[in-house]
């Protein structure tokens, strides 16, 4: 477990640095909020609110139910990946992993950079099973084999949108940058675990020796190390675990293709080429996703970002606007049901700061 610092200096300095950073990160997370909120409320409008009303009405209360179902075998795909993604002596099983996936995902929804914090969320769920330490260091595990999976999704999307349609040559520009740094983020990732090297941990170290964050790196630095032995423990003892890792990981984002494909087939009559157009659809939401996850729900962003897809292919900006609407009410359903474990769980978000 992660212990607390001990001298009084130390203790008197952490919560002063944690109280201005969240301070910092409530008032930036409002001012994007709100913008989120003025952007969403513009493409509404402009879009035509009767236009996308009747999409929504078509697409049903059935059509919302399985979408709901279509996510809650995605969650069964993360909380698989983190379970493989555990060693001896210590294991997870899916009735462990899963409901901690959902509190994950509900903190990363909802509070401004979530993303930072959503696997400590998942660890702390799981304290009463793992270690802290071990609950991190799997989940950073699982969350490296979706960077990778989730990179090459990104860059198919992005060569396959870029060559095969139309785009001013700045758009053009921008998505080959995003490309090469998605493809730069791919191969950092493979050198780290390959080479073993400690790169966090040695940080730690050089600012320790310098006197920088010492009340906070006296243990820490330790307790980076290990994090990273336990990462770089499971890539030497468990290797045959890499491919079904990593089929779950393409499982959780074919199956996020489909749900966008399904929505599709709904409101809109069937054309062909249609699962492409989801393909397109899904991989620039899961990139939107990356960039502006300081946005809650990135709200105002989501549906930009749809309806310029949707119009380069063809679809309509009112299509790419419902769909972002319609997997928005999906998201919010699934944090309101990972708000209900979190209250079950007795977790507190100054309990997930804390191990964070």
């Amino acid at each position: 477990m992660i212990s607390e610092p001990q001298s009084p200096g130390q203790g008197e300095t952490q919560p002063k640095l944690s109280q201005k950073n969240t301070t910092r990160l409530k008032i930036l997370g409002t001012a994007l909020t709100f913008c989120g909120l003025l952007l969403f409320a513009y493409f509404v409008y402009s879009t035509g609110v009767n236009e996308i009303a009747s999409n929504i009405a078509t697409f049903g209360w059935v059509g919302f139910g399985v979408i709901l179902l279509i996510y809650a075998v995605r969650i069964v795909m993360r909380g698989l990946a983190w379970k493989l993604s555990v060693y001896e002596p210590y294991s997870l099983e899916l009735k462990d992993t899963v409901p901690a996936v959902i509190i994950g995902e509900a903190m990363s929804s909802m509070i401004p950079l979530g993303i930072l914090i959503s696997g400590t969320a998942k660890a702390v769920a799981v304290r009463k099973k793992v270690p802290l330490v071990v609950g991190l260091s799997s989940v950073a595990t699982e969350n490296l084999f979706y960077s990778f999976t989730t990179s090459v999704f990104l860059i198919l999307g992005a060569l396959t949108f870029v060559r095969g349609f139309s785009l001013d040559e700045p758009t053009t520009i921008t998505i080959d940058v995003l490309i090469g740094l998605i493809a730069a983020v791919v191969i950092f990732l493979g050198l780290l675990i390959i080479r073993q090297w400690h790169f966090a941990s040695e940080v730690c170290e050089s600012l320790y020796r310098r006197g920088w964050f010492t009340g906070i790196l006296d243990d820490g630095r330790m307790q980076v190390r290990l994090f990273e032995n336990l990462i770089y423990g499971f890539y030497r003892r468990h290797p045959k675990r890499f491919l079904p890792i990593c089929l779950t990981e393409t499982a959780f984002h074919l199956l996020g293709v489909v749900e966008v494909w399904f929505v599709l087939t709904r409101i809109i009559e069937p054309v062909a080429g249609q699962f492409l157009n989801a393909f397109l659809l899904e991989s620039v939401s899961r990139l939107i996703t990356i960039i502006f996850k300081l946005i809650p729900f990135v709200i105002g962003v989501d549906e930009a970002g749809a309806q310029f897809v949707a119009e380069t292919v063809g679809l309509g900006a009112a299509i790419g606007v419902t769909l972002a609407i319609i997997r928005k009410g999906r998201i919010l359903f699934w944090t309101g049901i990972g708000l209900l474990l979190i209250v079950k769980r007795g977790l507190s978000l100054r309990e997930i700061r804390r191990a964070s």
